[in-house]
């Protein structure tokens, strides 16, 4: 791969001495265009969508909180479920969330299977919001669950319910190439068998529940040492002195 003309690396011993503060190494991977919708892909075709075509294979369950009493038993549901899941080969629960901190989104899933020891998965990404982040954790976690063997169930808790609604929307959407990949996994997964199915259930953060409070925690307290101080970089980038750093270095 070239390096960008205004790498780094590229600049004189003269130049680099011009440099004050935080500059960000420029790639050219940094200033590629990718595509972000996927209109011609069989998956949107009205005749093939799997909104059609498999209906009755997922479903989602939302709560609004309107009394303490509610609250409590929805919170049971979510126990109910995870002692029922442990106790059948036949599921997989996956519980995902994510978030941003100092321009950092972490998104992590956690995949529980019978007897089996807990899958933990992380991923770091700068520059995208904690939708994308919450976005890129169900499309991960479906990924790796829909091809294990023998699972015909597969339930999904996660605080952004919406984000999953997203998965089944015709329409357009910046997330539209990420859905397509997610509805291929999906559509395997429900021809393997025709009683296959997902669930999808909603968990606030607020909430607590055990298995979500543990990941939640997870994203907010962890802090990754980046290569270069990509925040501060963006930051500086954006004030009048960055401006009259690189007009000196490019003048002759």
């Amino acid at each position: 791969m070239y390096s960008h003309p205004f790498s780094l690396s590229l600049l004189t011993g003269h130049q680099c001495s011009l440099i004050k503060g935080h500059l960000a190494d420029i790639d050219n991977r940094f200033n590629e265009v990718f595509s972000f919708f996927d209109l011609l892909n069989p998956e949107f075709k009205p005749d093939n969508r799997i909104i059609d075509c498999f209906s009755n294979c997922f479903s989602f369950h939302l709560f609004s909180k309107s009394s303490d009493r509610l609250f409590k038993s929805w919170i049971q549901q979510l126990d109910n479920i995870a002692i029922k899941s442990s106790n059948t080969l036949l599921t997989v629960l996956v519980v995902t969330d994510a978030s941003v901190k100092n321009n950092v989104a972490s998104s992590i899933m956690h995949i529980y299977v019978h007897n089996k020891p807990i899958v933990k998965t992380l991923h770091h990404a700068i520059n995208v919001t904690s939708t994308e982040a919450e976005f890129f954790a169900i499309r991960c976690s479906i990924n790796q669950v829909s091809y294990l063997q023998d699972i015909s169930k597969i339930i999904v808790v996660t605080d952004s319910i919406y984000m999953a609604k997203k998965i089944f929307d015709p329409l357009s959407h910046p997330l539209q190439k990420q859905m397509a990949l997610i509805l291929n996994d999906l559509r395997d997964f429900f021809n393997y068998h025709h009683e296959n199915m997902i669930e999808f259930w909603k968990c606030l953060s607020k909430s607590k529940w055990n298995l979500h409070k543990h990941i939640d925690i997870e994203t907010k307290l962890f802090n990754l040492t980046l290569f270069l101080p990509a925040k501060n970089s963006w930051d500086f980038n954006k004030k009048s002195e960055c401006n009259n750093i690189i007009v000196m270095i490019l003048s002759p």
